[in-house]
């Protein structure tokens, strides 16, 4: 018996949502007295797990990107192997595209936006977050083997120093049925789903040519770059870009919204995050009611002038 974490990784390494599944894997595991074991794809560094608890890592090599159904297999394969009764996965876009596939494959309950480890083993009990995170259920699983879907930032990563081993896992995995004409990676960005600081954009800048502002602040405060769907759909910004709930979901540490009005859509995800900060002109923007700070003003005016405050703030520091 065994609790199982699909560790994430991209161009080789392991990604920081990893960390996260992997600590709540191991509180997961001290729970129920059994080891934890991580699965992991193409990993270079796998051993990085180690000082979150995880002590031994199946590593799959995999020639090609990703793809739901071949990821899906190797996943399952493990488990099976593991004899896990426990799987954690992330909240990425990726880990609910292919999760569904190994729940079917292990006959296992999936409980996703799952916010704290169980309250209960008998009955399998976890507390989630319902309707776009307004209010929490606990839901219990009553299958044999159980998936667990951590929502991104709510648990946290504990570091927990073991020693790792990493053994390269012979999985017998799908045959693609997708065909991939071209992938296209932003490069030297702070990725949406590992950022801890998010700026973002709105139809409030006016256009793509004033899109430096959101792009001089969030390299000053090392953060990612994000946009509504309008601005998306404008082409002002690649929709690899775009957040919300038809988008991509954030939870990060700070979000900042710049002439966002702040759509339900919008809104619904990336209520996950911890602080949200709204620049807005217009007072009676919705985006103010969800916020924690508020800023009424010309995002011309206000947003240079923070620019230069950072600036001036971390060259004291």
């Amino acid at each position: 018996m065994s609790v199982l974490i699909y560790a994430e990784t991209e161009g080789g390494k392991v990604k920081k949502v990893a960390f996260e599944v992997a600590s709540y894997g191991k509180a997961v595991a001290d729970q129920m007295g059994c080891e934890v074991v991580a699965v992991a794809f193409n990993a270079s560094d796998a051993d990085v797990l180690g000082n979150y608890g995880i002590s031994e890592v199946m590593n799959i090599t995999h020639e090609g990107n990703f793809d739901a159904k071949i990821y899906a297999s190797g996943i399952q394969q493990a488990a099976e192997q593991t004899a896990a009764k426990v799987v954690v996965v992330s909240s990425s876009a990726d880990s609910r595209y292919l999760t569904p596939l190994v729940a079917v494959g292990l006959s296992a309950g999936y409980a996703t936006n799952v916010v704290g480890a169980p309250s209960s083993l008998v009955p399998f009990t976890v507390k989630r977050s319902v309707f776009t995170n307004k209010a929490f259920t606990q839901s219990e699983i009553t299958s044999d083997i159980k998936i667990i879907g951590v929502s991104n930032n709510a648990f946290g990563s504990m570091e927990n120093n073991v020693s790792c081993t990493v053994e390269e896992f012979a999985a017998n995995l799908a045959t693609s049925s997708v065909t991939i004409a071209s992938v296209d990676k932003a490069t030297d960005k702070v990725t949406i789903a590992d950022a801890e600081v998010v700026v973002s954009g709105g139809r409030g800048l006016k256009g793509p040519e004033n899109w430096h502002m959101i792009e001089d602040l969030a390299e000053v405060l090392g953060a990612a770059t994000a946009c509504s769907k309008p601005v998306s759909d404008m082409g002002w910004r690649p929709h690899s870009e775009h957040v919300g709930q038809t988008g991509k979901p954030v939870a990060s540490n700070l979000y900042i919204a710049i002439g966002v009005s702040g759509a339900i859509q919008h809104l619904a995800g990336i209520n996950s995050s911890k602080v949200k900060v709204v620049i807005n002109s217009d007072p009676e923007a919705p985006f103010f009611k969800a916020a924690d700070y508020g800023i009424v003003g010309d995002a011309f005016e206000v947003v240079p002038q923070l620019i230069e405050k950072l600036k001036a703030f971390k060259a004291q520091a």
